[in-house]
C-alpha cells in the first residue's frame, strides 16, 4: 500500500461522514501490519460528547475484527489545511501502536500530505509498555 493510496482512501471515506451539526467531514484510513485497511468517519451526536472521531472509528472497527497491529493512518478533513488528530485519538493510537514507528499522514483535500510518527505528535505517550514496566 502506497502512502498516496492510503491518503486517497481517507479522502474517499469522508463521503460517509455523519456530520449534520458541524457540516465538517473527516475521513480516516487505517493500515494494519498485514495490509488490511479500515476506513472511519466522524460520527456526530447532538449531545456532542458521544461524537466519535474518524480516527477512533477506524481503530475501533479494526480492533473489533481482531486486528491489533498497525502501520499507519491517513486523516483528511474538509479544511484546506492539514487536520491533526485530537488528543483522545492520539492516546487511542498509543494504546495499539509503537509511537516510534506508527505513521500519521495528514492529508489535504487535494491529496498533498505530511507524515509524522506518533511520537512526534504525542511525545511521552503513556503506553502499555509503561504500565508493564511500572511508572517511575
Amino acid at each position: 500500500m502506497t502512502d498516496q493510496k492510503l491518503c486517497q482512501l481517507a479522502i474517499e471515506a469522508k463521503q460517509n461522514s455523519y456530520s449534520p451539526y458541524s457540516h465538517f467531514r473527516v475521513g480516516a484510513a487505517l493500515l494494519t501490519e498485514d495490509g488490511a485497511v479500515y476506513q472511519g468517519v466522524n460520527i456526530e451526536n447532538v449531545a456532542f460528547s458521544p461524537t466519535n472521531c474518524a480516527e477512533r472509528t477506524a481503530f475501533f472497527k479494526a480492533v473489533s475484527e481482531g486486528k491489533r497491529q498497525f502501520k499507519a493512518i491517513a486523516i483528511s478533513g474538509d479544511a484546506q489545511d492539514y487536520l491533526y488528530p485530537c488528543g483522545v485519538c492520539r492516546q487511542v493510537m498509543a494504546e495499539f501502536c509503537d509511537p516510534k514507528t506508527f505513521q500519521i499522514l495528514l492529508v489535504k483535500p487535494d491529496g498533498n500530505f505530511k507524515k509524522f510518527t506518533l511520537e512526534q505528535l504525542l511525545p511521552g505517550a503513556f503506553t502499555q509498555n509503561d504500565l508493564e514496566k511500572g511508572i517511575q
